[in-house]
């Protein structure tokens, strides 16, 4: 048994040394360092870099609008609350990809032109339902993903220019977004992770201090929760926002070491935090049950040089996001038309293509910034990353023989076995039932009257009407003209 467990060690810790490995006895001239520096990032920072990153992006816009619907306490608590859970599931599909990455390794499966997926991992561990059921579900939450991406591109550069209504700022950022089928893998995300995170903390803080100086509007009201809708819509953007981790394997894969990811996703939750507390607490603070109509932070904040810069911050960090979300998907497109091994960077990008196009256009259908995201949280990302990885940890680990002969035992402050598999039915249960029962209901319905408001295809969601502009009188004119009695502020 002492053998076992050694040779068990050897193996984990020879697991995606592949890099090292081709890159050793090569020279190292200047253009190999720069672009190492730049472009080949695999150590553990640039794995934390990318998980904070793509966890908060635009979400940060609109974590105030969320907090409008459940109010300070319970928007404060459900950060936590799901900041922990997320955390905890994404060690589950680290663990699970370090099994499925040891067992085929030891039957000499070289991995060297091929990207790891979820669905591959619980092929190999579970079967082919389990593989149909990840990959569908994966594969539609990253889709809309990228959808929700470009949805925010245009709603926030509407706030720096608002000459063309967001519909045709979609058109124009779709364009944009599909260079990202340029990028080979995220082991080429170093320097855009690194910048994104950047921008965000920028943007983040902006929307505190802005608020802060700002101070609270006159007659500010702090009203949620007041309807069970709104509390369980403003929940899930939540339980969306920490579910960041649907490219965990793809990001671990890009690793040198992916057995050093344990506890990264959790320091990068914390950091997240840092950013996503401060700046929804000022921004609910100081507009208060103004938010319920306004789901993008950046409408309710004067335009400033700052906040323009901090509108372009986000708008790059979006892009950068949507090459995130969208990069698996080129992926499992690569790899059912036969071109994942293809060397040719041309081609493969030319093969992804069609990738982009759905998302065009679903964006273009459902412009619906803020109310999609939780509809998209409670229905998709609730089995994607919630449930479906723990469920698929208990059933992996079941027996005994494979809980003996697992590559990575439980951490004995969580209770080693008994106390991860009860953590994984409490994670199971409650997503289900407050995720996608409450939450799903709640979501569906608030997404429906987006629908009926707005309608789909709407050119210019919840941009404001002529009225609430009204043209100033000629510099000439004696006085203004008093307003009649039945004006109505907006």
């Amino acid at each position: 048994m002492a053998l076992s467990s050694n040779d068990k060690v050897v193996e984990t810790v020879i697991v995606g040394n592949y890099v090292e490995m081709e890159t050793e006895g090569k020279p190292i001239n200047i253009k190999s360092k720069i672009s190492n520096f730049f472009w080949h990032g695999g150590s553990t920072y640039d794995a934390w870099f990318s998980c904070a990153s793509n966890q908060v992006a635009q979400v940060l816009l609109t974590l105030p609008y969320s907090f409008s619907q459940l109010g300070m306490i319970s928007g404060i608590s459900f950060q936590l609350f799901y900041g922990l859970l997320g955390s905890w599931t994404a060690y589950l599909i680290s663990i699970l990809y370090i099994e499925y990455r040891t067992r085929k390794e030891r039957e000499k499966v070289d991995f060297r032109n091929h990207v790891i997926q979820w669905f591959e991992v619980l092929d190999g561990l579970l079967g082919k339902h389990w593989r149909n059921v990840g990959l569908a579900f994966n594969c539609t939450f990253l889709l809309f993903g990228s959808v929700i991406q470009l949805i925010a591109c245009a709603s926030n550069i509407y706030y720096i220019n608002d000459n063309l209504d967001k519909r045709t700022w979609t058109y124009i950022f779709g364009a944009c977004c599909a260079t990202t089928v340029f990028i080979p893998s995220f082991h080429n995300y170093r320097i855009w992770s690194f910048l994104g995170l950047l921008m965000t903390t920028f943007t983040a803080w902006y929307l505190t201090v802005a608020s802060l100086l700002h101070g609270q509007v006159e007659g500010v009201k702090h009203s949620g929760p007041t309807k069970l809708v709104l509390y369980f819509t403003g929940a899930t953007n939540i339980l969306y926002t920490f579910g960041g981790h649907a490219v965990t394997v793809e990001i671990m894969h890009a690793m040198w070491k992916p057995q050093k990811f344990k506890a990264i996703y959790l320091w990068a939750t914390v950091y997240v935090l840092t950013l996503t507390l401060p700046s929804a607490a000022a921004v609910y603070w100081a507009f208060g049950d103004l938010l319920l109509d306004h789901s993008n932070a950046f409408s309710l904040l004067p335009r400033t040089p700052l906040r323009d810069m901090a509108v372009i911050l986000m708008l790059i960090h979006q892009f950068i996001t949507f090459g995130f979300a969208c990069t698996p998907l080129y992926f499992v497109w690569e790899k059912a038309i036969g071109m994942h091994d293809c060397n040719s960077l041309c081609k493969r990008a030319v093969a992804r293509l069609p990738v982009v196009i759905p998302i065009w256009f679903l964006a273009i259908i459902f412009p619906f910034f803020g109310p999609i995201n939780s509809t998209v949280g409670s229905l998709l990302v609730s089995f994607t990353v919630y449930i479906i990885p723990a469920l698929a940890h208990m059933f992996t680990f079941k027996s005994a023989a494979a809980r003996e002969n697992a590559v990575e035992q439980p951490p004995r402050f969580v209770g080693r076995w008994a106390g991860t598999f009860t953590i994984n039915i409490f994670v199971v249960v409650w997503v289900f039932i407050v995720g996608f029962g409450f939450g799903g209901w709640a979501s569906m319905l608030n997404f429906i009257h987006q629908i009926d408001t707005f309608g789909l295809f709407t050119k210019c969601y919840q941009c404001p009407s002529p009225k609430q502009f009204p043209i100033p009188p000629p510099p000439y004119a004696a006085a203004p003209q008093p307003a009649p009695a039945n004006f109505t502020h907006h």
